[in-house]
């Protein structure tokens, strides 16, 4: 072991931009009290290859040696790199340590680099409210005029259409929520603490939920127009908001203008005839004159486009695009649906098309699972998306909060390790840890209730699937209560883990929803709301707003046991240790002597250093 180890220091500078990556100069500084060093080489890895840099000798200085070079490398969103040498045997410079012929480098003893990526610092570490457009505020007061295939309530206080209407059509009721209505709640959702609105689906759709797009180059005359999303732009802008949409750019409607399945449309589409101009848009198999075209998931509404074809891409992503014309109504970012569904290409033509309107431009993905567990480029090859919807952090903390099972407290732990060593840090602090979405059900009712079976793929799944038994179920007292001691549990922890935290819509007020249709009820403005609720998402937004060291502090995961979590948050300006609660016991607060003797800076329910009230927390700052 290197006695001296701790005085060895490296600088690494970028110092030019190269085609498709970066250079940078390595210098490094060894004391030469071991003997003479040797073969200095700088180690570079990411996940599909390693590479060792020669450093040489350039001069000596008291009682120190050091050596430099200069070292090309293509654009990635993640590396990780040590240090290696020779002097009186093998040395290795850690991130934590130098050891001697020590062959064995954890993950976490490496430091980490990203070259030609970054992600803006406006979609690191902040609060996003996300929305489900056709519930939340309707601000229009004429009557939604009549379009086939839609069914329109009568007010915004009727019951949601529980499953298929008469004619076996889905998800086909609309209340009418619109982008005026939300410019008009702006100043509510500003109070959140928010500083990013994601949009669900706006453009002509024929469902509600507007995944199944019509027209990319209309927005849906329920939801307002163009000239509104534009307003909506310019009014968040003003008051420090950004607006990220909803892509869609996996499949489309069967009922829209490239597929027309129904002759709905003035065009003819791809279901019509092989000689329209959108047949080339779908993925199919020709048998003869028989054509199949793909459904996403077997679903007859979706019809998947063929990422592979020029016309398609160009038609999303080319000059004067898709893309172009939604960034030209002042959008500042994209939400790719089902991103892991997309082709590395496509999703890095997205990518050019979003910087060449916004050099700030955000793109986050919709994937479910580890996306560095995945062998695919669209994350970490620094050419792609920026983040993800972190589902498989969600996913570990539900489990973990929930079902009181030692092999989930490994779960958690294991998922924390992968979050600091995997994930490249700017994408890690705008990766999107939420409340709730739209595919789930509602937070209170995921913390409140024991409709969940932790035995299928996801915490969340539900035992019942009839749609009429969740529309119809309602928490009794003693769960809502229950639910909601452990929600604000989960949220202050939200508050100061790693990403954008994201709050959708009306969970801060507690509403309902068992399964992924009553859980996009509309925000119920004259019905109930738990203000208590509302205050506490209200306290959390001032914290995180306050605290903004948070918004790229590193991340250490310290301990996790099935009565606590204790994880670090360290920064240039302070140190965090943040330790959550999660069991209904009162214990005693399980401090490390580095903060022994650190100042309190925050709390949840009656904790403090000597002891965690139940479902408590506490934050120490040193």
């Amino acid at each position: 072991m290197n006695k001296n180890h701790n005085n060895i220091t490296s600088n690494i500078k970028e110092i030019a931009k190269i085609e498709n990556g970066a250079r940078y100069k390595i210098i490094i500084k060894i004391p030469m009290s071991d003997g003479w060093i040797e073969n200095v080489k700088f180690v570079v890895e990411s996940k599909q290859e390693r590479k060792a840099f020669q450093l040489n000798h350039y001069k000596n200085e008291g009682e120190y040696a050091y050596f430099t070079s200069e070292v090309d490398l293509p654009t990635k969103a993640l590396y990780h790199y040590y240090f290696s040498y020779t002097a009186n045997g093998m040395f290795k410079y850690f991130k934590k340590r130098n050891n001697t012929n020590d062959q064995t480098i954890a993950p976490d003893e490496k430091w980490q680099m990203s070259v030609n990526f970054e992600v803006p610092d406006w979609a690191q570490g902040k609060i996003m409210y996300h929305i489900f457009p056709d519930r939340f505020y309707k601000a229009r007061k004429e009557k939604l005029i009549e379009l086939p295939r839609r069914n329109i309530h009568t007010s915004w206080n009727e019951k949601i259409q529980a499953g298929p209407d008469k004619d076996g059509i889905w998800c086909n009721d609309f209340y009418g929520g619109d982008l005026k209505g939300i410019e008009k709640k702006l100043d509510y959702i500003k109070s959140l603490g928010v500083s990013i609105i994601y949009l669900g689906p706006i453009v002509l759709s024929q469902s509600n939920h507007r995944y199944d797009a019509a027209n990319y180059e209309e927005i849906d005359p329920y939801v307002g127009t163009k000239e509104d999303l534009k307003n909506l732009c310019d009014c968040a802008h003003k008051m420090g908001i950004r607006i990220i949409l909803d892509g869609v750019f996996n499949h489309t409607g069967n009922d829209s203008k490239y597929f027309n399945e129904f002759g709905t449309y003035n065009t003819t589409g791809a279901y019509q005839s092989k000689k329209s101009p959108y047949y080339p848009f779908y993925r199919k198999y020709e048998d003869g004159n028989n054509v199949y075209f793909d459904y996403w998931w077997g679903y007859k509404d979706k019809v998947v486009c063929d990422g592979y074809n020029k016309n398609w891409r160009n038609y999303i992503c080319g000059v004067g695009g898709v893309i172009d014309q939604w960034f030209a109504l002042g959008i500042d970012g994209l939400r790719l649906d089902v991103a892991d569904e997309l082709l590395d290409e496509y999703i890095e033509d997205i990518r050019t098309a979003v910087k060449r309107n916004k050099e700030d431009g955000f793109i986050i993905g919709e994937v479910w699972k580890n996306p560095f567990r995945e062998r695919r480029n669209y994350i970490n090859s620094g050419k792609g998306m920026d983040a993800v919807m972190n589902y498989h952090l969600i996913d570990a903390l539900f489990r973990y909060y929930k079902y009181k099972d030692p092999k989930y407290v490994n779960k958690l732990k294991d998922v924390m390790y992968q979050l600091a060593t995997e994930y490249a840090p700017d994408s890690l602090n705008s990766s999107m840890i939420f409340t709730s979405t739209h595919d789930t059900s509602r937070a209170i009712n995921l913390f409140g209730c024991n409709e969940f079976t932790e035995h299928k793929e996801w915490g969340w799944d539900l035992y019942n699937d009839d749609i009429k038994y969740q529309c119809n179920y309602k928490l009794s007292k003693e769960q809502y209560e229950y639910g909601k001691k452990l929600y604000k549990n989960y949220t202050f922890n939200l508050a100061f883990f790693p990403g954008t935290f994201s709050i959708f819509y009306g969970d801060e007020i507690g509403m309902e929803g068992l399964g992924n249709i009553a859980c996009r009820r509309p925000y119920p403005w004259n019905g109930t709301i738990d203000y208590d609720l509302l205050h506490h998402f209200q306290y959390l937004g001032k914290i995180r707003n306050s605290e903004t060291h948070l918004e790229k502090a590193e991340f250490y995961p310290v301990d996790i046991t099935d009565k606590y979590i204790m994880y670090e948050r360290l920064s240039a300006i302070e140190d965090n240790l943040v330790i959550i609660s999660n069991t209904n016991d009162i214990i005693n607060t399980p401090i490390p002597g580095k903060y022994l003797k650190s100042q309190e800076t925050h709390h949840l329910y009656e904790s403090n250093s000597k002891s965690l009230d139940s479902y408590g927390a506490l934050v120490l700052k040193k």
